[in-house]
């Protein structure tokens, strides 16, 4: 499998790796100087992602990060994400609190 986003096909791309050695003239000294180039590989961060298709199917893509942030694809919800109730459920459970507290009294024996 090659290392390429299935959404917007960013891949392996290649660089150039630069060694230097000396102190820096700002701190002090004579000047930094290249004593090495060899090449390098910038890899794209893939992630495994189950993804929502419009039809509404699931399926498995090796996405970069860039898309999933940017909301390329649409994440799988296993579980409904936690809501806050609204103002009129608030009002009906604190109801049914107030009843029950009235009808839990114990009577005292005399």
């Amino acid at each position: 499998m090659a290392r390429v986003c299935e959404v917007c096909g960013k891949k392996t791309s290649v660089g150039n790796r630069v060694a230097h050695r000396g102190k820096p003239k700002y701190l002090g000294g004579v000047g930094t100087k290249v004593t090495g180039i060899s090449r390098r590989q910038f890899k794209p961060n893939l992630q495994n992602v189950r993804v929502t298709t419009p039809n509404g199917t699931h399926k498995t893509m090796r996405v970069c990060a860039r898309c999933i942030r940017s909301g390329a694809v649409t994440k799988v919800v296993r579980r409904a994400p936690f809501q806050l109730p609204s103002s009129e459920e608030v009002d009906k459970l604190l109801a049914q609190q107030l009843k029950g507290k009235g009808k839990s009294k114990k009577k005292k024996k005399e």
